[in-house]
């Protein structure tokens, strides 16, 4: 008898040992990193890879490293607006449609400056602008400039524009080889020595406000 309470109070004893150990939890401690970034939840300390927490250069830094403009390309990065209305003037322009490009100056929120004078009708304006006096010329060139790089000036400030092609706003004697080749594309060697001359670029360019208001697409200075 006393044999068999003895092995009773041992198996009791053994299943609470193992109960006991079934409930203890262990936990890793490691070291936070130095700047950890809270949970907002928690307010406990989260390592994150150095790529996501310090600050990278973003494709809108207004210059380069040499302190010139920093050329961009991806119009990906475009705020919607601007990519709407740079999309609307693109497709009008490789469409051949005057009509086209007409809904999208009227659309616009304000008259764009298409000349340092006055015009009239926009589209007469830019139809006898064009050497075939048609307005396909123009809208080549239209097209043309807006597949060019481009800057993001002033931003900020209430002078803030997308400009293309960035010709407009670069140093003309700075540019490498591929930059001159792109150039080319633009304008003959001849215009280009001419705005050497002068010192600053005077062939059309497009500027669209943050807002996506087209605010001009101009030759001259």
């Amino acid at each position: 008898m006393a044999r068999i309470i003895a092995a009773a109070i041992l198996t009791a004893c053994l299943s609470q040992g193992a109960a006991l150990a079934k409930t203890v939890q262990t936990e890793i401690i490691r070291p936070l990193a130095e700047n950890p970034q809270s949970d907002p939840a928690t307010g406990s300390g989260q390592y994150l890879p150095e790529s996501l927490t310090s600050p990278q250069d973003s494709e809108t830094d207004s210059a380069d490293d040499d302190g010139k403009p920093q050329v961009l390309y991806n119009t990906d990065m475009l705020p919607r607006t601007v990519a709407r209305m740079h999309a609307q003037l693109r497709e009008a322009a490789l469409a051949g449609s005057m009509d086209r490009l007409r809904m999208v100056l009227e659309s616009n929120e304000l008259p764009p400056t298409l000349s340092f004078t006055e015009t009239g009708d926009p589209i007469e304006f830019l139809k006898s602008s064009s050497g075939d006096g048609e307005g396909f010329e123009i809208l080549a060139i239209l097209a043309d400039i807006l597949d060019a790089g481009f800057l993001h000036v002033d931003a900020g400030t209430p002078q803030e524009m997308y400009i293309w092609p960035y010709f407009s706003r670069y140093p003309l004697f700075d540019l490498t080889p591929d930059q001159k080749v792109e150039l080319y594309r633009i304008v003959t060697a001849g215009d280009f020595a001419e705005m050497q001359d002068f010192g600053a670029w005077t062939f059309y360019r497009v500027g669209i406000g943050p807002d996506g208001t087209l605010h001009y697409f101009v030759a001259g200075d």
